[in-house]
């Protein structure tokens, strides 16, 4: 883990121009309603799927399973360059290098939810039994998740400090709450898998909000000190 995360500020912090900064905060922005949406469709049209009883990883699997995998896959490009991108905007104040290698994490674990797939029950795809046993890829996806998560959630609560720092005192306070919202749902995924879908979704869109908004919001601008025992003086022009 702690390799993962040198490695990943080390990347980070490699320069990148104006535009292609620009791109990679796109990336960032576009990433959690880009699976949102993605996984919304094919929930609503996959035969046997109900959002109640299954959870979006479970798309996957089946015939269409290629296009939730083809998902994972460019929403994990997308946060990783939406990393690169908060970590040019950030720079070195406030947040700079954790918040943007949280993220990363965050990215990282769409590959591994990808190449390691959820297991098939509760009726999807159609035909499956209700109850099926976990398989080891099943544990190592629910692994990934869970580690993806908790580093998103940490990444928000670092973030709340850039954003106190441009002023953005309400946004900082959401950042600190949001991530209590995600831990319930995925709390509540024992006893509702609905809930589980509303926590991660809510975590994907308020990373794309926090990105969009630091990446637009200048930083704090102190004032130029003025050196001991120099004097200022105004020259009054008369008109």
């Amino acid at each position: 883990m702690t390799d993962t995360l040198t490695a990943l500020r080390h990347i980070l912090s490699a320069p990148t121009s104006r535009l292609g900064a620009r791109w990679a905060v796109a990336g960032g922005v576009v990433a959690g309603p880009l699976f949102l949406a993605v996984g919304l469709f094919r929930g609503f049209v996959g035969d046997g799927f109900d959002f109640t009883r299954n959870a979006i990883s479970q798309l996957a699997l089946g015939d269409w399973g290629w296009i939730q995998t083809v998902s994972f896959l460019l929403t994990g490009v997308l946060l990783i360059a939406g990393a690169a991108g908060l970590r040019r905007a950030l720079r070195d104040g406030p947040g700079g290098t954790w918040g943007p290698a949280l993220v990363g994490v965050f990215g990282v674990s769409f590959w591994a939810a990808a190449a390691f797939p959820a297991d098939a029950g509760a009726g999807f795809p159609a035909g499956t039994p209700e109850a099926t046993a976990m398989s080891g890829h099943g544990a190592v996806h629910m692994a990934a998740g869970m580690i993806g998560y908790l580093a998103l959630c940490a990444a928000f609560v670092v973030l709340a400090r850039p954003l106190a720092a441009r002023g953005l005192r309400g946004w900082a306070v959401a950042s600190r709450v949001v991530p209590v919202a995600v831990l319930a749902g995925f709390m509540a995924s024992a006893a509702s898998v609905l809930a589980f879908t509303v926590g991660a979704g809510l975590g994907l869109l308020w990373l794309s909000a926090v990105t969009a908004r630091l990446a637009g919001a200048p930083a704090d601008r102190k004032p130029t000190a003025v050196p001991a025992g120099v004097i200022v003086t105004t020259k009054i022009i008369p008109t």
